[in-house]
């Protein structure tokens, strides 16, 4: 290990509302570190283009927006740190021990901003053209599909709904479900049903996405005849659920059914000098404005913690 650090605020994660964070708390003059095991930026890094966050009426690549915000924090003296965290402790004295892969330090506070990572299907192409016509959100992606054909695949409400949202400018979607009904609510249900630009393949399973620089099709097959087919596409859609990143603090802060932490309007959690936003805040809407929001507040949740300590 390397000789331990002390800062006022620890950020886990460096996706939109880690570096929110972090563009706050070190402009307001505190000792700022943000830790990330991958690339800055979360899952817009995975987007080809963000068009629904303001000041950018043309839109913009999602790696661009992710380091004009590291690039942001960095101006103010926000340290990044490149390390996967293993766990957080409270010390005797109510500050934190932040234990990473290779580093470890001493922390007033931390704010859990590690975000959440979509299920995979484990098929060929899906990591592949992730950002290339394969995407993980509807609301973020469905107006780029534009009088596109697009497959979804998922059952659940979060699959309908976001199908429903991705109808408003796709041609036609189609919705692969791997069984004979579908899990999400009645309601839902009826909408899809209802809707004339959707259809499902019942029954069906993904197997392969092809394409040559994007997407151009989906491979199936029918759990109940066997039968293989082959459909064109401009982009496949996966909603099979998501799962927090709280490994490292399951055990030390209070979680919802699901995993994700619960926080009240001030990102504070269960434990006082730990705060939480974006997409690993329990009824988060996974978008990037509100995940810089979530940041922000987090910010200034744990300077005035500071202040009052």
């Amino acid at each position: 290990m390397t000789m331990i650090k002390t800062y006022d605020i620890s950020i886990i994660g460096a996706g939109p509302a880690g570096l929110s964070a972090g563009i706050y708390s070190s402009r307001a003059g505190l000792k700022t570190a943000v830790f990330e095991k991958g690339a800055p930026g979360g899952q817009i890094s995975w987007t080809s283009s963000v068009e629904n966050y303001p000041g950018f009426p043309q839109g913009i690549l999602g790696p661009d927006l992710s380091e004009k915000f590291r690039a942001q924090a960095g101006r103010f003296g926000c340290e990044f740190i490149n390390n996967e965290i293993l766990s957080i402790q409270k010390t005797p004295d109510a500050s934190f021990l932040i234990k990473g892969s290779s580093v470890q330090c001493i922390s007033k506070t931390v704010i859990i901003a590690a975000g959440s990572i979509p299920n995979k299907l484990g098929i060929p192409g899906e990591s592949e053209f992730l950002g290339k016509g394969v995407s993980t959100c509807g609301t973020c992606d469905g107006p780029l599909f534009r009088k596109k054909n697009v497959f979804a695949i998922g059952g659940g409400d979060a699959a309908i709904d976001e199908s429903l949202f991705i109808s408003k400018f796709a041609s036609a979607v189609t919705i692969i479900h791997r069984r004979d009904k579908l899990r999400a609510s009645a309601y839902l249900e009826e909408k899809a049903k209802n809707n004339s630009k959707i259809s499902f393949l019942w029954n069906t399973i993904p197997l392969e996405i092809k394409g040559g620089s994007r997407v151009e099709g989906i491979t199936v097959k029918n759990k109940v005849t066997g039968t293989i087919s082959e459909h064109k596409t401009n982009g496949v859609f996966i909603f099979i659920g998501q799962r927090p990143n709280t490994h490292f603090v399951k055990d030390l802060v209070k979680t919802d059914d699901e995993g994700y932490i619960v926080v009240n309007l001030q990102m504070e959690t269960s434990v006082p000098g730990m705060f939480a936003c974006g997409d690993i805040r329990e009824k988060s809407y996974k978008q990037v404005a509100i995940s810089t929001g979530d940041g922000a507040t987090a910010a200034l949740s744990a300077q005035k913690y500071i202040e009052k300590k």
